[in-house]
């Protein structure tokens, strides 16, 4: 294994094998090595739909090695420590590897242990998460008899900020469906002040809400799993809010005031585990005050160190973390390398914070939240090739968009190189 490359990529999951896809198709010559210990890639995305038994684990994983860019040097291995100055990576098994440009996509971990209490309700299977294990949200779905059914998510940042209420939708629909929704009291609780950022899908949502009768709790934010008596605890973060109690007989009341400690006992938790950036990101100089790498947020480009890029869930980007996202930041950084390589300036800053977040509301519904940098809702025009014209609505269309159409995109598409 040689010891240097022009291009070094680091991260085999999404923005990764775009980036090194593109940069082939422009330069098929071109030496580019990924950094990358895992063996199997996985669509994510289609992990939602899995924890609501409409989808199958299996057909979300391929082999690292059938992904793998073509003319890729492929690294198993892991960073453990990164040297802008000196234009070099550090790994776990394979030494030091130096670079003219460097590529950091390594997405980031989730990290349970920052809530008391998660790490072990995962482990005895008192919490599920379709971050972790959908499969098991599924198990637990389908095998729920009643009670508390509460769903929630950290105050870090997480991928697909979404996901932690589509889960609840779709529950909500599946208890709806088997007629058990007298038996069930659907919550959501979040830190946020909102349901969602974009207005015309949060009036959307919150009919959602209504109809399946969930009880929304925003500025509750989760900090402790009390696993033997199955309690929640939340800090209540504006105390000049409602705030919920849970009474023996599970029915929710509201009080004003009081202690911020809210508790919530539970007969069904589903939980997005804390996330953060990889240690050898939080410890290296090109991460910002939070732990995230820090870049320019239109050309993806790091402050201080012109040779360097960070795309993907780890950049600190004031955007939802997403495929999506990813999709739109990748030709950014191809031809901003594009540009260096020639001798140019990396001028290209067309990236404007697009995210998209397909909100999936019951089975065979959904909605598409598309926004930017500002909060704006941005739909694509080619929606209206599929008869959509407002993905602000729940749509069929959307689903099958979601299901079918989103997965064969990636694997045919975007993991082959071509822009989308």
């Amino acid at each position: 294994m040689k010891t240097h490359y022009e291009i070094l990529i680091i991260g085999g999951g999404t923005g990764g094998i775009m980036t090194a896809g593109q940069l082939l198709k422009e330069d098929p010559k071109a030496d580019i090595a990924i950094i990358e210990p895992a063996h199997t890639h996985y669509y994510q995305p289609a992990w939602t739909l899995v924890g609501a038994g409409t989808y199958d684990f299996k057909k979300t994983a391929k082999s690292m090695a059938s992904v793998m860019p073509k003319g890729v040097e492929w690294i198993k291995d892991y960073a453990n420590g990164l040297n802008p100055a000196m234009n070099s990576v550090s790994t776990r098994s394979s030494g030091t590897i130096t670079y003219d440009y460097l590529v950091v996509a390594p997405g980031l971990i989730m990290d349970p242990s920052m809530i008391e209490g998660l790490s072990e309700a995962f482990e005895q299977g008192v919490a599920c998460s379709n971050y972790m294990d959908p499969e098991h949200t599924w198990e637990v779905i389908r095998n729920f008899k009643g009670g508390n059914a509460v769903f929630t998510q950290p105050t870090t940042p997480i991928k697909c900020g979404g996901a932690p209420q589509k889960i609840a939708y779709l529950a909500a629909d599946y208890f709806k469906k088997k007629k058990m929704s007298d038996k069930v009291n659907v919550i959501f609780a979040t830190p946020g002040s909102v349901i969602f950022g974009v207005k015309p899908i949060r009036e959307t949502l919150m009919r959602v809400i209504e109809r399946y009768d969930i009880h929304f709790r925003p500025f509750y934010a989760p900090f402790r799993i009390d696993i033997k008596e199955k309690i929640i605890h939340f800090n209540h973060t504006a105390s000049e809010e409602n705030r919920c109690i849970v009474n023996e007989d599970n029915a929710i009341n509201e009080i004003m005031g009081g202690e911020a400690d809210i508790s919530i006992p539970f007969d069904m938790l589903h939980i997005a585990p804390p996330q953060r950036a990889p240690d050898f990101i939080r410890d290296s100089i090109l991460s910002n005050e939070a732990g995230w790498m820090e870049v320019d947020i239109h050309s993806m480009q790091h402050k201080k160190y012109k040779n360097v890029f960070g795309l993907g869930d780890v950049a600190a980007l004031p955007t939802a973390k997403t495929g999506a996202a990813v999709r739109k930041q990748v030709p950014v950084v191809v031809e901003n390398l594009i540009k260096l390589r020639k001798g140019e300036v990396a001028d290209n800053a067309d990236y404007h914070g697009y995210s998209s977040c397909p909100l999936v509301t019951g089975y065979g519904k959904m909605v598409l939240a598309e926004f930017n940098y500002n909060g704006e809702f941005t739909p694509d025009p080619k929606l209206k090739r599929m008869l959509i014209f407002n993905s602000a609505k729940e749509h069929w269309r959307l689903w099958y968009l979601k299901k079918y159409l989103l997965p064969k995109l990636y694997w045919t598409k975007m993991m082959k190189g071509k822009r989308v």
